[in-house]
């Protein structure tokens, strides 16, 4: 507007001819890079905002080690627009990450496996409560965390495995028959550390008890005679290669192995094992929660109820072989597994129980 002023003023009095010119020409290159540089300002903007970029973020903590969660994030970005960052690392140093964070933390969401750890994260005060109406209607009762800081979302069954050429496998239907006498020297298990025992045995205490829990730990401990295994995968080698006739493990890493996941050879271990599910079987799961001090809480909801609900919980589940929240896991070799029967334990009376498991463990011997 102050270029068209100048130049009407220009035209109307009575300056010579060159100076009106040479005043013009200045005035229109200015006119000219000021386009071009408005044009460019326009473009720069154009071309960093992405698409859905009012919709945000949200940063993930996850203990889950499987790949194929990032087709979910995926899905969830491209229905939702908002952009998942995800950290993953073991449970433990993402507690103890957690805890070195505070309040500087960058986590809005946390997830986890197993009872004993999202239990620990909430009970050192890493997660905050929310209540959902989504959540609580697509999360079971017992998946669930009373004071509503967290929320399962995929489950997993421990299941025995034995080797049919070593042990009988019709006297197998109950952990408690992993005390009996006829299987002296054929038991193998993992050390006491492993969290996946730790909320078996607490399982075992919430249903029978202190002194029964007790005894089923000596006997069973009685018929170990290998080394204490550090993997699920190790110990299921070791029972198809007849180093020990029986074992305990998480049953999708059966589910992999023969599938072929972890290579033929292990798939041929895989077949020479019978897989006998308990009844009741002890159910734990995976869960998460938002973080103490998430700055995405919003985002963060959102994806938690993404992952909870049925597609969520079984597009998490089925690549890992794990069961959804409801129903069974589709794959067929889960079907030949056939149907469980939940102990109907809840997680968080795992979660309470998992100290005095830790303690019956240590005093009956285990290793």
């Amino acid at each position: 507007m102050l270029h068209l002023k100048v130049l009407k003023a220009l035209a109307s009095d009575g300056s010579p001819n060159r100076l009106k010119l040479l005043i013009i020409t200045r005035l229109g290159m200015n006119l000219r890079r000021t386009f071009a540089s408005s044009v460019l300002a326009t473009l720069s903007v154009v071309a960093v905002a992405p698409a859905f970029s009012l919709a945000g973020e949200v940063r993930v903590y996850s203990g889950r080690h499987y790949n194929t969660d990032r087709q979910i994030y995926k899905k969830f970005a491209a229905e939702t627009g908002i952009k998942v960052r995800l950290i993953e690392a073991t449970g433990i140093s993402l507690v103890e990450r957690l805890k070195r964070e505070g309040r500087n933390s960058k986590a809005d969401l946390i997830l986890l496996v197993d009872a004993a750890r999202i239990s620990n994260a909430a009970q050192s005060g890493l997660l905050q409560s929310y209540r959902s109406s989504k959540l609580e209607s697509e999360v079971p009762k017992q998946y669930r965390d009373p004071r509503s800081r967290w929320y399962g979302l995929t489950r997993r069954v421990r299941v025995i495995i034995a080797n049919p050429n070593i042990v009988n496998v019709e006297e197998l239907s109950t952990y408690s028959d992993l005390a009996n006498n006829s299987f002296r020297g054929k038991v193998c298990l993992r050390k006491r550390n492993n969290v996946y025992n730790q909320s078996l045995v607490a399982d075992q205490l919430v249903l029978y008890g202190e002194g029964k829990t007790k005894r089923w730990l000596k006997g069973m401990i009685a018929n170990v005679n290998q080394p204490y295994f550090s993997g699920d995968i190790s110990l299921a080698r070791a029972v198809a290669q007849g180093q020990c006739g029986i074992g305990i493990v998480n049953h999708y890493y059966i589910a992999r192995m023969l599938e072929g996941i972890n290579g033929s050879k292990d798939r041929n271990l895989a077949r020479k094992l019978s897989v006998i599910t308990p009844d009741p079987a002890h159910v734990n799961v995976s869960a998460g929660g938002l973080a103490k001090y998430a700055k995405n809480k919003k985002e963060a909801i959102t994806l938690l109820e993404y992952l909870a609900s049925p597609d969520g919980s079984k597009g998490l589940a089925g690549p890992t072989f794990e069961h959804p929240l409801k129903g069974y896991g589709d794959a067929p070799v889960l079907r030949k597994f056939g149907n469980f029967k939940s102990s109907r334990v809840t997680i968080s009376q795992l979660g309470e129980s998992n100290a005095k498991a830790i303690k019956l463990m240590k005093n009956s011997g285990w290793q």
